[in-house]
């Protein structure tokens, strides 16, 4: 999903860097205002752990492989806020050490993976953590906020492509969101085992908008 550079076209992507510059600018503010001791580490050690963990394919079908995006893993452990910045700030780091998407196309990338896939992501898993209580609503938010944020952001990528006289809509859209809905079993299903083991030894790390707010 990491778009290179020579793919957007520049009425997509310079709106991109825009949302995005705006988008991280309000984030920091956010940030700013909640930011606690640990939770500098926190955000320093779940952008190690994505940077990581994004190294790693797993192979998905006919010959193609997927890896972590962290996006809803992120915004679980951190707030949608934080793990936006998070995600951001790890495909900075790939983009400019690693040529790992383009840079005309970070704006778009930081997008589709930091904002729908994080943000997105947690409007999602919240939802669901309100409808079922304790912490059966939290690992399937989690599950169902994995999996569909990383299928939300293939759809914004296939669009992006498709204003960009890359391919067809109807070629590219189904392309992109066919193999990540597959993805996004295994976003969900590390997700998952992520956030159950912090449930079981450090609930306390878990983002809490209620306790954020006081």
């Amino acid at each position: 999903m990491h778009i290179p550079d020579g793919f957007l076209a520049p009425n997509t992507w310079a709106p991109a860097w825009v949302i995005s510059i705006g988008g991280l600018w309000y984030c920091l503010r956010r940030v700013s205002r909640v930011l606690r001791d640990k939770m500098v580490p926190l955000m320093g050690v779940m952008a190690a752990f994505i940077f990581a963990a994004q190294m790693l394919n797993f192979p998905v079908a006919s010959g193609t492989s997927g890896h972590l995006l962290g996006g809803a893993l992120a915004a679980v452990l951190l707030g949608p806020y934080a793990g936006a910045i998070v995600i951001a700030v790890v495909l900075i780091v790939q983009c400019l050490l690693f040529q790992d998407g383009g840079l005309t196309a970070l704006g778009a990338n930081i997008f589709n993976m930091s904002f729908i896939g994080s943000m997105g992501g947690y409007v999602i898993y919240n939802l669901i953590r309100k409808m079922i209580n304790k912490n059966k609503g939290v690992v399937i938010g989690t599950a169902v906020a994995a999996w569909l944020s990383v299928v939300l952001a293939s759809a914004a990528c296939a669009f992006e492509l498709a204003a960009s006289g890359v391919s067809p809509l109807r070629i590219v859209f189904s392309a992109m969101v066919l193999v990540h809905m597959l993805i996004g079993i295994g976003e969900a299903l590390i997700s998952v085992t992520v956030v159950s083991f912090v449930l079981k030894t450090r609930p306390d790390l878990l983002y809490n908008e209620e306790i954020r707010h006081e």
